[in-house]
């Protein structure tokens, strides 16, 4: 019998492939991805026809962690504002928006909001 927490996850990951059928990154729009962890949020610029990952900003990050919690609405607009700087530096300014199957509510709308505010397209 499966625990809880174990469907949770498994539900999540059917949703992630369901997306990821439809959702591909290139270098011209990369994909925008988010992984929300209890505890932390990182986000991701992926080229997936070379298998590249572009730029990267996280709440692990030690500037990240001086500022608090990386588990709050907060720190996941501060993770979006940096993924957009970060990308517009690499020369990126449009993405395509992938989920990866978490319902965009809470830290994963906020780090896409935050991100569009700082000059990101999606």
């Amino acid at each position: 019998m499966k625990t809880a927490s174990s469907q949770r996850h498994a539900g999540r990951l059917r949703r992630h492939r369901r997306v990821r059928k439809k959702i591909s990154g290139t270098a011209e729009r990369p994909r925008l991805a988010v992984y929300r962890s209890n505890k932390h949020i990182s986000v991701q610029l992926i080229d997936d026809l070379s298998g590249h990952t572009i730029a990267a900003a996280s709440t692990v990050e030690p500037d990240l962690r001086k500022q608090g919690s990386g588990s709050t609405v907060d720190a996941a607009k501060r993770v979006g504002t940096l993924i957009a700087q970060r990308a517009k530096s690499a020369g990126v300014t449009k993405v395509v928006y992938d989920r990866g199957g978490f319902i965009f509510h809470g830290r994963v709308a906020a780090a896409a909001d935050a991100a569009r505010e700082a000059g990101l397209e999606f």
